[in-house]
């Protein structure tokens, strides 16, 4: 008779996860027992690690990952990065163990007393089965949930002495069945609707189009881009975007939206018509009070996420799958004129792009500038410099998909894990994380994974010794004096080498690109890059 460890493993051949990201406790190592050969255990020394490259590989790979965890306790500790995979929309299934159940009554040492409710409202679904006969059917389904859009997270809690159970044959057949069923996921528009649209978008004056992460998330890239330039209309990315959803070196871009109410309304000023495709309506951060929208203007959402179509806070909304209906859209309007170009020279170089404060320190934008020089043209950039956001588009100007990975959630620790799990995830890109030095304290252990795994990711330490986001707030929130922003006396280049990575601390921009260069083109594992750089803060 076959156990319940021997239909797991079968319920996640059939869905091609394989990959299995991990820090073992004493009720995970039942499952693990016997690790069959056709699988990948990747270790991270900390659970918000672990979810964190979970979370790089699935947006990476376009798969679903599997994050395991070790019961109540790492469970809590993951939960910041949980809360991240929710916003990134990320699918992902996350296990837990859970003591004997013979000692869940008493409660003894390591049992999770409520472990659906830990990881609520953080995940799209949380789950303990009730008999060890379903632990493969729960798994099978929590991989639907997992990948029905909008994606995101789903919790499963697994008693430690299921895996061994042996399960009847009709048992075993259930478990096959639900492993081998497929969901389509593609909601063609309503035609009436599409038309409706069409006809709105021909009568306005000056319409004009927002994009979000969904269009590069969904594999929409291609059909906004026809759209766009069918139309000829202007083309802006949400704000706080976390992935790159339309060419920033195409002439109809013209930039990224404020995040603030006030500001980002102003910005839509002489639009009659807004047309945002895959984002929310907005990610708005910080508070600056305002109208969402100009007197007179118009927004229609296109989204797969009926949530975002009800919380947006203005406009109509259209929910289907953006692929089929751009496509839709496109062929109800007639081809307009050329484009024409943004109304300011976005190649031309900021004041102070190339110029260094003495000891070899650089501005953020020249710093910026020398890393995308020495960067490979197909490169993966992995961002958490929150600070310098701005600065980084400018001098990237990323201009295919799936090439930009961001946290939606706004809660540090993504960046420098999900840079590991992306490069696991596609191997045959380079991948380039540019973190700042108060960043990637969030989840430094990273660095010990990829140099045990030999994960060729380039690390580029943007240092200036403070939390400059938090810095920018205090001052627009009207908070100076606030104690904790400054983070003075870290050696970034001695932690990494602890962990076993190759640092260096450029000096000068020339040194900086040769040094991205020579790590983007080797294969034996990372290397980090400290560069000192000064601190300037984001208009609004």
């Amino acid at each position: 008779m076959r156990t319940v460890r021997e239909s797991v493993l079968d319920v996640l051949r059939a869905r091609g996860i394989t990959t299995v990201f991990g820090n073992p406790g004493s009720t995970e190592l039942p499952m693990l027992k016997q690790f069959p050969d056709d699988f990948r255990y990747v270790l991270g020394l900390q659970e918000a690690v672990v979810v964190g490259m979970a979370d790089g590989f699935a947006l990476a790979s376009g798969t679903t990952a599997l994050a395991n965890l070790h019961t109540g306790p790492g469970t809590g500790n993951a939960m910041g990065a949980v809360l991240n995979a929710r916003a990134n929309r990320t699918p992902m299934v996350v296990t837990a163990g859970q003591q004997h159940r013979a000692m869940l009554t008493a409660e003894a040492l390591l049992t999770n007393a409520q472990p659906t409710l830990l990881p609520q409202p953080a995940v799209k679904w949380a789950y303990e089965p009730p008999r060890p006969a379903d632990v493969a059917p729960a798994l099978a389904r929590a991989v639907q949930i997992a990948e029905t859009p909008p994606h995101g997270p789903v919790f499963l809690s697994l008693p430690m002495d299921d895996f061994d159970a042996e399960l009847t044959e009709q048992e075993d057949r259930a478990a096959r069945a639900a492993a081998a069923r497929r969901i389509t996921h593609a909601a063609a528009p309503d035609p009436a609707a599409v038309a409706a649209l069409a006809e709105r978008i021909s009568r306005a004056r000056s319409a004009v189009l927002v994009v979000g992460d969904d269009v590069d998330a969904s594999g929409a890239w291609d059909a906004v881009v026809a759209l766009a330039e069918r139309t000829a209309l202007p083309v802006w990315s949400a704000p706080i975007s976390a992935r790159v959803s339309f060419p920033r070196n195409h002439p109809q871009y013209r930039g990224e939206l404020t995040a603030a109410i006030g500001p980002l309304g102003r910005q839509l000023a002489g639009h009659d018509l807004v047309v945002v495709i895959g984002a929310q309506v907005f990610r708005y951060y910080p508070y600056v009070p305002g109208d969402h929208l100009p007197e007179g203007t118009e927004l229609v959402l296109l989204t797969r996420d009926a949530e975002e179509a009800a919380k947006a806070p203005v406009g109509d909304a259209v929910v289907a799958d953006l692929a089929l209906a751009a496509r839709s859209l496109a062929d109800r309007l007639p081809a307009a004129g050329s484009a024409s170009p943004a109304a300011t020279d976005e190649q031309a170089p900021s004041p102070g792009a190339e110029t260094e404060a003495g000891d070899g320190v650089l501005t953020p934008l020249a710093a910026l500038r020398a890393i995308a020089q020495g960067a490979p043209e197909n490169t993966l950039w992995v961002n958490e410099s929150p600070s310098n956001v701005p600065q980084f588009h400018e001098t990237t100007r990323i201009s295919t998909p799936g090439s930009y990975l961001f946290s939606a959630g706004g809660g540090l620790g993504f960046g420098a894990a999900a840079a590991v799990g992306a490069q696991l995830g596609a191997p045959g890109r380079p991948v380039v994380c540019v973190i700042g030095d108060g960043s990637v304290h969030y989840a430094v252990q990273a660095l010990w994974t990829a140099a045990a795994y030999r994960v060729p990711v380039t690390f580029v330490v943007l240092s200036n010794a403070r939390y400059a986001i938090l810095q920018w707030f205090a001052q627009l929130e009207h908070a100076q004096g606030a104690p904790g922003l400054d983070i003075p006396g870290i050696d970034i280049t001695a932690v990494a080498t602890g962990y076993g990575v190759r640092a260096h601390r450029a000096q000068g921009a020339g040194e900086l690109t040769k040094l991205v260069r020579d790590s983007a083109a080797q294969q034996d594992g990372p290397v980090l890059i400290d560069v000192p750089v000064t601190t300037e803060f984001p208009s609004l």
